[in-house]
């Protein structure tokens, strides 16, 4: 599952710089490796491989990273791919 790309433009995942402190736990949780470290800051490399499980935003010391997790089409994905069945989201 790891080379899923989700559906384009819809995570609610968010990151600010501003905040971060360049622990590279986002980086660490992440399994689908959204985030890299660029100069001892966080960035998102690939925010349509985010599936919005949260653990980026549960790790997150300095609440530099928010995301709405277990919802929208990414959880539908997610909940077709575990389930064996076609995605159950409701954007058409």
């Amino acid at each position: 599952m790891n080379n899923l790309i989700y559906l384009k433009n819809v995570a609610t995942l968010n990151l600010d710089p501003a905040k971060c402190t360049g622990c590279g736990m986002c980086a660490l949780v992440c399994p689908h490796r959204v985030f890299k470290m660029y100069n001892r800051k966080s960035m998102i490399t690939n925010i349509d491989k985010c599936m919005e499980c949260g653990a980026c935003e549960l790790n997150c010391r300095d609440q530099a990273i928010s995301v709405h997790k277990g919802v929208g089409c990414a959880a539908a994905v997610i909940s077709g791919y575990v389930k064996k069945s076609n995605p159950a989201c409701s954007c058409g």
